[in-house]
């Protein structure tokens, strides 16, 4: 399975447009269902103020950002489960992603025709009816492969007896807590589930059990709010389900992302009273769902963001450069980025005894600047 996020929504709530605003690639947006067919793929720079600082500090002759992998998947429709609208081909898109953005219509637009249960039949916009027609859909899909996980089970208890019998004793348990809640169309994350059932449930991939974050796709009428009725109900929602809420103007965002000037983006969103792109947002709460987490290397030639997963080693991030720094790794000398935003240089970090020394079995955490010593 993929680290990216899926892109998921019924048809024309502007999966699309917010994908092409996110990669500046021509994902296709035209006002009629399933125009996406095949996935668009795009690898998204990931905004962050923290290398900026590192490279006001260096100079470097190059600045690269950590990236975010998106992928926008065609609209769902009732009756995807069954094969309605491509929907065979779009949930096996969306099994083949780690993280899932459900973007939710919350705009009213006469112009831009709203569906649910038919691609022909328009629809009143309703995000709690949107988001109950999606995970009703995931969910009938999940119990799909519970139940082909089960005929399989079966086989192999009967083959190999008792301690197959054992083994799976923590996937029946699991399966027994997320089962009812998907026969209601509740996503199976909300089950109080232990780690060993977890871990036992984690190879069936199921849709309902990957972290999710809604979008919502607001009018630009609403974006100095940042909320409507519409967002209300989502983050009700959401709440339930102990999920994050990102409130996006697609098209906003999209003129947004024509602009190559940044004192021209600044000045665009100081016009509506935005601070920080609603893309940006969505790009780093997308990130940390993952469970990834970002080390920095400065220096004249290059200042870096290096990509890792919560909890690795500094052996393990310094295999992120470089296999051979792995291998052959001895120590890495850190510090953090907000102790070279007190102190300045890395001089004045040493001098303060904020310099350290790090071993093997050091856990590397967000916004740490390493150098790597290593022997081949």
């Amino acid at each position: 399975m993929s680290l990216e996020c899926g892109i998921v929504g019924l048809p024309n709530v502007g999966k699309s447009t917010i994908f092409s605003a996110l990669t500046a690639a021509p994902a296709a947006a035209e006002n009629f269902p399933f125009c996406t067919i095949d996935p668009n793929v795009g690898i998204v720079d990931l905004p962050d103020e923290r290398l900026d600082f590192l490279a006001s500090v260096f100079s470097p002759k190059k600045k690269t950002f950590a990236t975010v992998k998106f992928v926008d998947i065609a609209g769902l429709i009732k009756g995807a489960s069954k094969g309605e609208g491509l929907g065979n081909q779009f949930l096996a898109n969306i099994r083949e992603t780690s993280v899932i953005a459900h973007v939710v219509r919350c705009f009213d637009n006469p112009d831009i025709m709203h569906v649910r249960e038919d691609a022909k039949v328009e629809a009143a916009v309703d995000p709690e009816s949107d988001i109950l027609t999606i995970n009703m859909e995931l969910a009938l899909a999940d119990l799909e492969t519970i139940s082909k996980r089960e005929e399989k089970n079966v086989k192999t208890v009967r083959a190999l007896g008792k301690d197959a019998e054992k083994q799976l004793a923590p996937w029946k348990s699991g399966v027994e807590k997320i089962r009812p809640l998907l026969q209601d169309g509740v996503p199976a994350r909300t089950a109080d589930l232990t780690d060993d059932e977890k871990a036992a449930l984690y190879d069936m991939h199921l849709l309902t059990l990957k972290p999710t974050l809604y979008v919502c796709n607001i009018d630009e009428d609403s974006i100095e709010a940042g909320t409507n009725n519409y967002v209300e109900t989502v983050k009700k929602i959401a709440a339930s389900e102990n999920s994050d809420v990102v409130v996006i103007c697609g098209k906003f965002e999209s003129e947004l992302s024509e602009l190559g000037d940044d004192s021209e983006r600044k000045e665009f969103m100081d016009s509506v009273g935005l601070k920080e792109s609603g893309l940006s947002v969505l790009a780093k709460k997308t990130y940390h769902l993952m469970g990834l987490r970002t080390f920095f290397t400065g220096g004249q030639d290059e200042c870096r963001a290096w990509t890792i997963r919560a909890g690795d080693t500094a052996p393990k991030a310094a295999g992120v450069i470089h296999t051979d720094f792995e291998k052959g790794f001895i120590k890495a000398e850190a510090y953090t980025i907000e102790d070279l935003r007190q102190f300045g240089t890395e001089a004045k970090i040493k001098e303060a005894g904020k310099y350290r020394q790090e071993g093997k079995d050091y856990v590397v955490q967000d916004g740490d600047v390493l150098f790597f010593k290593f022997n081949v």
